[in-house]
């Protein structure tokens, strides 16, 4: 069985058994997960370590992280009506990592500080990202009244790049 067969039956299968998926108000998508994850796959190549679906704007989207088979980690969404990769960014472990630091100007702690006045809350996730044009950002998951909010904030600008993205669920390890 390939690797993205494995992936949906894991889904199928925690779908079938969780009813809370069942009761959660997800968009319909034209596109669907299966056609989302062979487009992240055949743009890059390994294990499918994460799969999220949330409101991105207003238009159903899928992420994955694909742990690379150069080894790095890669999250590529997908536009779930259209099927297509919408943005590739490359996950690194912390704020040291060369990559990340050659481009941040500005701390983790300013950082939060600029995404907790945005939406208020608690920081429940951080990830460090080196988008495509090779600028660096943090990621935020931001525990809120409302739900789960993502946002990024450039790390060299401080400036919010990517806001009030909902998540509706997610499976996998994080």
């Amino acid at each position: 069985m390939s690797n993205p067969q494995r992936i949906l039956w894991a889904f199928l299968a925690f779908a079938a058994s969780a009813p809370a998926l069942a009761a959660l108000d997800l968009p319909k998508t034209r596109a669907g997960m299966e056609a989302c994850l062979k487009a992240a796959l055949a743009q890059r190549e390994g294990e499918v370590v994460k799969l999220e679906f949330k409101d991105e704007r207003g238009v159903p989207t899928y992420e994955f992280e694909i742990l690379g088979k150069d080894g790095k980690s890669w999250e590529l969404e997908c536009d779930a009506n259209e099927g297509k990769i919408t943005e590739e960014e490359q996950e690194v472990d912390n704020a040291e990592a060369a990559l990340f630091k050659a481009k941040a100007k500005i701390t983790l702690e300013q950082a939060k500080a600029i995404a907790l006045k945005a939406h208020p809350g608690e920081v429940v996730e951080v990830e460090y990202e080196i988008e495509a044009d090779g600028s660096a950002s943090y990621e935020f998951d931001i525990q809120t009244d409302q739900g789960e909010i993502k946002l990024e904030v450039d790390a060299a600008t401080g400036k919010i790049v990517e806001d009030n993205e909902k998540e509706l669920y997610q499976i996998g390890k994080e």
